[in-house]
């Protein structure tokens, strides 16, 4: 049975948590984080989400968002992955 999708509202700030399989290394390269950032950044301008905060560790990751529509963020994920 699939699970049930989240619910966002929208103009509430939101953590967001994305790790690694197995918490493995996502990030080996410095140019890693970097393109990680300019598709948060695309992403983020294209569905309607604000970033307030970000950290980017070796295996996961941390983000401070508002979304501006109630599936901004669950379209912002897709594309990310």
């Amino acid at each position: 049975m699939p699970r049930r999708a989240r619910m966002y509202l929208p103009g509430l700030p939101y953590h967001i948590v994305q790790r690694g399989n197995n918490r493995e290394v996502c990030f080996v390269d410095p140019e890693n984080y970097q393109f990680y950032l300019e598709l948060w950044r695309e992403c983020s301008k294209r569905y309607g989400v604000a970033v307030h905060a970000y950290c980017l560790m070796t295996n996961h990751i941390h983000f401070l968002v508002t979304p501006e529509h109630a599936d901004s963020i669950s379209r912002v994920t897709r594309v990310i992955g």
